[in-house]
C-alpha cells in the first residue's frame, strides 16, 4: 500500500470514515510520541552547536539527494534522521558518514513512497560514491534503531481533523488555508525548538498562524475550536506558536501562496473578504491565543 503522510496507518480500509472525520484520528494522537525524537537529544541539539551543525549538514544532503522529488519525501527523510540520530547518538563531523546517513533516509523514504529510482542519481555530488550494499547495510541499521515504525506520523496526519473544526463550507478557501499550514510545517521542521512539540501540536498551530493570517475575523473562533479540542494542550500550542514566530514566520508569504492558487477574480474576491475582516477586527493579540 502506497504510503499517505496523511494516512500513516496501513489498514486505512478496515476504519469507517464519517462526512468530516476517520474515526482512526485517536489512534494517531494515542501512537505520535512513537514517532518523535527523544528529548534528550533535543537538548544536545539546543546546548551543542557542533551537533547542530552535524544536524545541518545532515538535513543539506537530505535536501540535495531529494531534490527531484516531492519536499513530503524530504519531510518524511528528515524524520526518519532525527528519530535515528535520537536513538543512536549524534555521529562524529565526518562527512562521508553523514551523507551515507542522510542517503539512507532518502532511500527509506522513496521505498515508502514506492519511487522508482536509481541510487546512482543520488551520488557523485561532493565526490562521495556508495555502494548499493553499503546503502542496504545502513538502512538496516536505521530500520532496526526507528524499530521498523516507517509508517512516521506527522503534523500533516492532524491538519485536515483540525481543518474540520473550523466548519469552512468554502472548498477554495479550505485549500488555501491547508496549503499555507503545509507551508509552515515545512519550514518549522529545520528549526530545533519544534523538535520538542508533538506532531499534532505543531499542525494546530500552524493552522492557527495561517488562519492568522487568511481570515483575521475568524482567527478567534479558529482559535477557540483548536483550543477547545480535547487532544489539544493550549499552553504547548502557545509555546509553538510563539517558537514559530521566533523562527520568523511572515504573513506575506501567505499572499504569494493566494497568489499561485487563485485566479485573478478569485483573489479578488478574497482580498475583499480579507478587507472586511480587518475592518471588523483589525487588531489581534498574540495573548488572544493563550486567553480562550
Amino acid at each position: 500500500m502506497e504510503f499517505d503522510l496523511e494516512n500513516p496507518l496501513t489498514n486505512f480500509d478496515d476504519f469507517h470514515v464519517s462526512s468530516t472525520v476517520p474515526t482512526f484520528i485517536p489512534s494517531f494522537f494515542l501512537a505520535e510520541s512513537d514517532h518523535m525524537p527523544t528529548e534528550t537529544y533535543i537538548k544536545t541539539l539546543k546546548a551543542s552547536d557542533l551537533a547542530t551543525s552535524i544536524r545541518r549538514e545532515a538535513i543539506c544532503s537530505i535536501s540535495q539527494f531529494s531534490c527531484k522529488f516531492s519536499p513530503f519525501l524530504s519531510y518524511l527523510a528528515v524524520n526518519y534522521l532525527d528519530r535515528f540520530l535520537s536513538s543512536q547518538g549524534l555521529p562524529q563531523p565526518t562527512t562521508w558518514v553523514l551523507r551515507l546517513v542522510a542517503i539512507s533516509c532518502v532511500s527509506l523514504a522513496a521505498k515508502m513512497n514506492k519511487l522508482e529510482f536509481e541510487l546512482t542519481n543520488f551520488q557523485g555530488d561532493g565526490g562521495y560514491m556508495f555502494e548499493a550494499q553499503t546503502i542496504e547495510r545502513m538502512e538496516y541499521v536505521i530500520l532496526g534503531a526507528l524499530k521498523w515504525r516507517m509508517r512516521s506520523i506527522t503534523p500533516f496526519s492532524f491538519i485536515s481533523f483540525f481543518i474540520s473544526l473550523f466548519k469552512l463550507k468554502d472548498p477554495p478557501l479550505m485549500g488555501v488555508l491547508k496549503a499555507r499550514a503545509v507551508e509552515i510545517i515545512m519550514e518549522a521542521q529545520n528549526d530545533i525548538k519544534l523538535l520538542e512539540f508533538k506532531p499534532s501540536i505543531i499542525a494546530a498551530t500552524a493552522l492557527v498562524c495561517a488562519s492568522h493570517e487568511l481570515f483575521p475575523s475568524q482567527f478567534p473562533s479558529f482559535r477557540k475550536a483548536i483550543s477547545y479540542c480535547s487532544y489539544v494542550n493550549k499552553e504547548n500550542m502557545l509555546n509553538c506558536y510563539n517558537s514559530i514566530i521566533d523562527m520568523g514566520w511572515r504573513s506575506n508569504k501567505a499572499e504569494d501562496m493566494v497568489s499561485q492558487q487563485f485566479s485573478s477574480s478569485e483573489r479578488d474576491m478574497l482580498k475583499r473578504r480579507k478587507t472586511d475582516d480587518y475592518g471588523k477586527n483589525h487588531t489581534v493579540h498574540l495573548s488572544q491565543v493563550q486567553h480562550c
